[in-house]
């Protein structure tokens, strides 16, 4: 299989690379930085050397990047079966007091690298007539919470766009599943002082996505929501 993955040199997007490296895939990754993308890249072939991955340095909330990425992928491959659109930021704040431009450049780091690189490899899966697109969202983009601000809008806007694709894409039997974890052991949680054993895992979130990968072409997860087993913090 040939499996797409946004925002991949940590996190999520690492945990889930891991999870899908099999000997028969080929996986596409993709991060605003190149060193990290590509120290990232050189520790999953030593630890996968079965597994073939390519990779490309792009910053996907600038449109003509996340274009030029798709269109990168498309020219190393005449199938795409998974997109994982993980590609994400967030800034801390309430609407009142986030700083300038916060809703603007969450908008579009979370939405628009979606909307664009979906757009612009979904020709082919249209064509096969299969893929599977996950789309990662958040709780937030579920309930609003305290210092969510903006980036609980442009989750509850990804998860619109999930909805609008899944019922777009069901002639064509192309999948759309929206993934809504809620708090995950990632680095953005490292100098939290949280306890990693009250939060969820990377892997967990890794472990679902690959397992609705995994289904036969009549059955689709719609949406997987995941909170620590003690509930959200």
């Amino acid at each position: 299989m040939n499996i797409v993955i946004t925002g991949s040199s940590k996190g999520f997007g690492r945990a889930i690379a891991e999870k899908f490296s099999l000997p028969s895939n080929t996986i596409y990754l993709c991060a605003r930085h190149e060193e990290a993308l590509k120290t990232t890249v050189v520790e999953l072939q030593q630890a996968f050397p079965n597994t073939i991955f390519k990779y490309k340095c792009a910053d996907l909330s600038i449109t003509e990047e996340a274009i030029s990425f798709g269109k990168w992928v498309l020219s190393q491959s005449n199938t795409i079966d998974i997109l994982i659109n993980n590609a994400g930021q967030f800034v801390p704040g309430s609407i009142y007091n986030e700083p300038n431009g916060a809703l603007e450049a969450m908008i579009r780091t979370n939405l628009y690298s979606a909307y664009h690189l979906s757009r612009t490899i979904l020709p082919n899966m249209m064509e096969k007539k299969s893929g599977h697109i996950f789309n990662i969202c958040s709780i937030a983009a579920l309930q609003a919470y305290p210092n969510g601000g903006s980036y609980s809008i442009s989750k509850y806007a990804l998860l619109g766009f999930s909805k609008n694709l899944r019922e777009e894409l069901k002639p064509y039997g192309i999948k759309v599943t929206t993934v809504c974890p809620g708090a995950a052991y990632t680095d953005s949680w490292a100098a939290s002082g949280v306890n990693p054993e009250r939060i969820m895992q990377a892997n967990d979130i890794a472990a679902m996505i690959y397992a609705a990968s995994t289904l036969s072409p009549q059955a689709v997860v719609e949406d997987i929501i995941m909170r620590p087993q003690l509930g959200d913090l």
